[in-house]
């Protein structure tokens, strides 16, 4: 089942990677490929729990930081942690659309 995941060091999680169409895949495959991604899924909140924890932390960080060169560094450090958050979002968005697919 490793095959139809990749794992992005990124985001923090496996993400699927498909070398057919969707269609393509037998009903069993599907539904296996569904229940991994369910599991991967159901950690994302957590993933997004922590990720929104090192922004706090920098967000103080800045409040408090006098050097603007660091000030800097930390802003583009929280800026990549939003952007990571907002991808996360997306892909626990995505299962909706493939589950309807399943399900249809």
């Amino acid at each position: 089942m490793s095959e139809h995941f990749i794992e992005d060091k990124r985001l923090g999680i496996a993400i699927p990677s498909f070398h057919l169409d969707w269609d393509e895949y037998s009903e069993e495959t599907k539904q296996s490929i569904l229940l991994r991604w369910e599991i991967i899924r159901g950690k994302i909140p957590d993933r997004i729990a922590e990720l929104e924890g090192t922004i706090n932390k920098k967000q103080d960080e800045l409040s408090n930081e006098a050097d603007f060169v660091r000030s800097c560094k930390l802003n583009s450090e929280i800026a990549e942690l939003a952007s990571i958050i907002n991808d996360l979002w997306l892909w626990y968005r995505t299962n909706q659309d493939i589950s309807g697919k399943i399900h249809q």
